[in-house]
């Protein structure tokens, strides 16, 4: 009956999950989906803690509860900016959970494997599943266990530094040490070695060293990844959690562990590959090499920057009839979106064309840009993805670029030696005129320059994004 329940729940649960996730595909229905999740999530707890092998009720609970304040309180105080920072210290939470869940696979497999036959009749739960497998069962377990705490090893450091370069306590600039990709090849074969140790010996000294190279492993890798490659480790790190989950999933004989870590980790690695392919650049490569690595001397940008005032961008506002946004980092990081959507609002209440250009790579967390403003209340079939409105700026009067820096640089297509060279960008320049909305005339997160600030058509409004637009507001009724 347990069994059956539980069973019956699990079923359920993913198909809350998978309906969850096709949820969060479109903006209108993304509300939902996270209800979808957090009710599916809520039965697995539920029929886990009542299902078989359950036990140590008060612990359990009280653990629940502890983590739930955490949680909730981390949530309810981040800023929107801290947000890619959190989903990073999360996965790292996912990664090291793995670790310590293949540890006592591995612990409670050698209590079980010193027992005699009497003593095994009276085990329960996971103990009692260990109790039943031969030899051939017991090694594949190792395997799925020394898997689970590689890459929950890999996710766990990996996500430390990547939450270090996003909230700028690490350097953002790609960083390897001596010998490079080497060492990663190094300690994979280090890896490798202890796996074949492991299985022959059942030893822990075999999977502590496997857990030390894994470490290593995910602290490199993300240490060599730069700045701007930061958006495809977040959703590479999440993927990657997946896997770890999918992984104890097996050793723990768990069905749903197995299916949420799969759909966690296929999504995450789909979500990689199309930012990958909006930035032109190979998964391999950004993982293993990270972001720069310019074939040869970078092209010499001329002219300069030409400063303007509120009065200049809304007088050249009120003269336009189409206005494309484009929001970026820079925005959220002046919380300026409340005073973009009611810029928004303005401009339409006077028959404008006003649309928003969202970048797949825009912010440091993939669908930043979207959740800001629809936090703001920016309509949604407003808001359009860079293939749908690349055309347009040609006949676009005026593009306001809010904080961006590299998704609107033409360098990108002129120069064959910029480290971002092939990569699709918001063709802004095309426009009329373009304003910039730029704290100072420093480089951007990924310390690359922008030819687009010193063209003809191009003004540079200087300042706190959020204060520039408030004194733009006031210029425009």
């Amino acid at each position: 009956m347990e069994f059956g329940f539980t069973t019956a729940a699990y079923v359920v649960a993913a198909v809350l999950f998978i309906l969850s996730l096709g949820g969060l595909s479109g903006q209108e229905s993304a509300k939902r989906a996270v209800w979808y999740g957090i009710v599916g999530m809520a039965l697995a707890v539920f029929a886990t803690l009542i299902g078989p092998g359950a036990g140590l009720w008060w612990l359990s609970i009280i653990l629940i509860a502890a983590g739930g304040m955490i949680g909730y309180q981390l949530a309810s105080k981040v800023e929107m900016t801290q947000m890619p920072e959190l989903v990073a210290g999360m996965h790292a939470l996912v990664g090291l959970a793995a670790v310590f869940v293949g540890f006592n696979a591995h612990f409670e497999l050698g209590n079980v494997l010193a027992m005699d036959d009497a003593a095994k009749k009276t085990l329960e739960g996971f103990a009692a599943l260990l109790a039943k497998k031969d030899a051939v069962e017991i090694n594949i377990l190792r395997v799925e266990a020394s898997l689970g705490i590689w890459i929950g090893a890999v996710t766990f450091t990996g996500s430390v530094i990547a939450y270090g370069k996003l909230s700028g306590k690490v350097t953002s600039n790609a960083v390897k040490l001596p010998g490079g990709h080497a060492l990663n090849a190094g300690a994979a074969l280090i890896s490798l070695v202890c796996l074949i140790w492991y299985l022959n010996s059942g030893g822990f000294l075999p999977l502590l060293i496997l857990t030390v190279a894994a470490l290593f492993i995910g602290y490199h890798l993300i240490m060599g990844i730069g700045g701007a490659d930061m958006p495809v480790v977040v959703s590479m790190l999440n993927s990657y959690s997946g896997w770890a989950a999918a992984a104890i999933g097996f050793s723990l004989g768990n069905d749903l562990l197995i299916v949420v870590g799969a759909l966690v980790g296929s999504s995450g690695a789909i979500l990689s590959y199309i930012m990958c392919k909006a930035m032109n650049r190979s998964f391999v490569s950004v993982i293993l090499g990270g972001f720069g690595g310019a074939a040869g001397p970078q092209m010499e940008v001329e002219g300069e920057m030409i400063a303007i005032e509120a009065d200049g961008v809304a007088a050249a506002l009120d003269d336009a009839d189409s206005v494309i946004i484009i929001p970026g980092y820079g925005m959220a990081v002046a919380q300026a979106q409340q005073n973009v959507a009611e810029l928004t609002r303005r401009l339409r209440a006077k028959g404008k064309e006003v649309r928003f250009a969202i970048h797949p790579v825009a912010g440091r967390l993939p669908g930043h840009m979207n959740v800001l403003l629809a936090e703001a209340k920016v309509p949604y079939d407003i808001v359009l993805e860079m293939d749908e409105i690349n055309e347009d700026f040609p006949e676009t009067d005026v593009a306001i670029v809010i904080g961006s820096n590299d998704i609107v640089n033409p360098a990108a297509q002129d120069d064959p030696n910029s480290p971002i060279a092939g990569m699709p960008v918001l063709e802004c320049w095309k426009a009329k005129q373009v304003f910039v909305s730029k704290r100072g005339q420093g480089t951007g997160y990924s310390g690359i320059e922008n030819p687009l600030f010193f063209k003809e058509n191009t003004r540079m409004f200087y300042g706190d994004a959020k204060q520039s637009l408030d004194k733009l507001l006031g210029l425009i009724e």
